[in-house]
C-alpha cells in the first residue's frame, strides 16, 4: 500500500508537532511506516518525517556522500530542492555519516538571525533506538522538571549543538527518527546536557 499523502503525512506532522512541544517525548509512527512501499535507503521514520515537512518552498541537504539516489527521491516526493549545507532549511543525517562531517555541517548550517530566527536549519537525524533513559538530560520549555533521552550522538555532538543555540531565539531544531518507527524532538529552546554515567 502506498503512502496516503494527506492522511498519513498529516498524522506524521502532528506527531512531530506533539514531540516538538513536549521535548524528549517519544512518538510512534509505526502505522504510517507500514505504507512506505519504496526503499529510500534510510529508516522509514526519517523519510516520512522529511515528507511531512519538506515542500517546494524549502531546501534540504543530505550530509552522506554519494547519496544522489536519496537526494533524487526526496526531491521527487517532496518537490524540495537540494542546497548546500550553509543554505539548506533541512539537514538530513544518516547513520552512515561520519561524526566529523556531522560536526562540520552543524558549525556551517544556518541558525537564523535576531530579526528572522525561523530562517534556520531543522535537522532530521537517523538514530539508534530512542528510549527515555540514559545520560542525556533535557530541561526547558515543555518539560515539567527534566527528561532523559537516549540517542547515539556523542558528547561532542551535544557540545557543538550547544554552541549553536547560545543566542536564543537563534539556533537549530532536532528531530530524531529510529528503525522502530519512533520520533523525538529537541527544539532550540531546550538544554541537552550529557550527564556523567556513575
Amino acid at each position: 500500500m502506498a503512502i496516503d499523502r494527506i492522511h498519513d503525512l498529516q498524522q506524521v506532522y502532528r506527531k512531530i508537532v506533539h514531540s516538538m512541544s513536549r521535548p524528549g517525548t517519544i512518538s510512534t509512527i509505526k502505522q504510517q511506516t507500514k505504507n512506505v512501499d519504496v526503499d529510500f535507503g534510510c529508516t522509514d521514520a526519517l523519510i516520512l518525517s522529511a515528507m511531512a515537512l519538506l515542500d517546494a518552498e524549502v531546501t534540504f541537504h543530505v550530509i552522506a556522500k554519494n547519496r544522489t539516489d536519496l537526494i533524487g527521491k526526496i526531491s521527487e516526493y517532496t518537490s524540495a530542492r537540494f542546497a548546500s549545507v550553509q543554505a539548506a532549511d533541512f539537514i538530513i543525517v544518516l547513520k552512515e555519516d561520519k561524526e566529523i562531517d556531522i560536526l562540520e555541517a552543524m558549525i556551517q548550517c544556518k541558525i537564523g538571525n535576531l530579526i528572522d530566527p525561523h530562517q534556520s536549519a531543522t535537522w532530521i537525524i537517523e538514530s539508534a533506538n530512542l528510549v527515555n533513559e540514559g545520560p542525556l538530560q533535557l530541561t526547558g520549555p515543555g518539560i515539567r522538571t527534566e527528561a532523559h533521552l537516549q540517542t547515539d550522538q556523542s558528547n561532542q555532538f551535544w557540545q557543538t549543538r550547544d554552541s549553536r543555540i547560545k543566542e536564543y531565539p537563534m539556533g537549530i531544531d532536532l528531530i530524531f527518527a529510529d528503525k522502530a518507527a519512533q520520533i523525538a524532538c529537541i527544539p532550540r529552546s531546550v538544554s541537552a546536557i550529557p550527564m556523567e554515567v556513575k
